[in-house]
């Protein structure tokens, strides 16, 4: 599943280039995770007026309105002058004065939502209950330890709530508290300060590197324009069970948390 990374590297393979172009036409596929509240004719001769995101949402800011893309558990966009003819997961197309913006989902668990703007009652259910942006200058070190400190699940749990911040999903998650040097089983509330301020910094550290490095290519990801991430290749432990740590040399352990797997070093991460 596409996370924050590759989310933010999708926004930056094609905003500028997007940026002013007019809608020509717009083509559905099959039904996606929601419908897309608006005729498709509605957006034909709106403009983009810019490219932003929350959390995994890319929000494109039209002349009339705002669509609110989400690629789901197995969506990319693509975008172009000349793309390929449209096949059977490729469920939405902006076709605009600048080129054509495709959404292929095969699982279609992707959305494109039109919404008035970000305070419209469809884009508050979407985005409200989101926590800080990482990446951005709200995301204060004091405020997220408070914040851990108010919850009681562990905290690789927590992070992957996205209430206090938004965005670190499963590959991250492992990687940042592999870099804080916490279990992923600890409990959120009993993270003392210094340990918090840690992790705060390696959320940062390692989703910046991670944009950097073009997100993480598991399986078919690829930015808009088909480029593949290389970050996987970096990882700590995150897919390496069983492997060496790239550190003390102790292999690196699994194990279940929910529905999700856990990566983590039973040497480096003590607590």
């Amino acid at each position: 599943m596409p996370e924050l990374p590759e989310v933010e590297v999708t926004r930056l393979s094609f905003a500028d280039r997007i940026t002013g172009a007019e809608v020509q036409a717009v083509r559905l596929g099959q039904p996606l995770r929601w419908p897309l509240g608006c005729a498709a004719q509605d957006l034909v001769g709106t403009r983009v007026v810019r490219v932003g995101r929350r959390g995994k949402y890319l929000l494109l800011h039209l002349t009339h309105g705002l669509l609110l893309v989400h690629l789901g558990m197995s969506g990319s966009l693509s975008f172009g002058l000349l793309l390929p003819p449209a096949g059977k997961h490729d469920h939405f197309e902006l076709q605009t004065t600048r080129g054509v913006l495709r959404l292929h989902d095969p699982r279609r668990f992707g959305a494109v939502v039109h919404v008035a703007n970000e305070d419209d009652p469809r884009a508050r259910k979407l985005l409200g209950h989101l926590g800080v942006e990482p990446l951005g200058d709200d995301f204060d070190a004091h405020a997220f330890w408070r914040a851990l400190r108010m919850r009681r699940a562990p905290i690789k749990q927590v992070l992957l709530a996205g209430e206090v911040v938004v965005g670190v999903g499963n590959i991250y998650a492992s990687e940042v508290l592999f870099q804080a040097g916490i279990r992923p089983t600890v409990a959120s509330h009993r993270i003392s300060r210094a340990r918090a301020l840690r992790l705060h910094g390696a959320i940062q550290a390692v989703l910046t590197r991670a944009v950097q490095r073009g997100g993480s290519t598991l399986r078919d990801f690829s930015n808009a324009q088909g480029d593949a991430g290389h970050f996987q290749q970096e990882a700590m432990v995150y897919g390496r069970a069983a492997e060496p740590c790239r550190v003390c040399g102790n292999p690196i352990r699994v194990l279940r948390q929910g529905q999700r797997t856990s990566y983590f070093c039973g040497h480096c991460q003590k607590s």
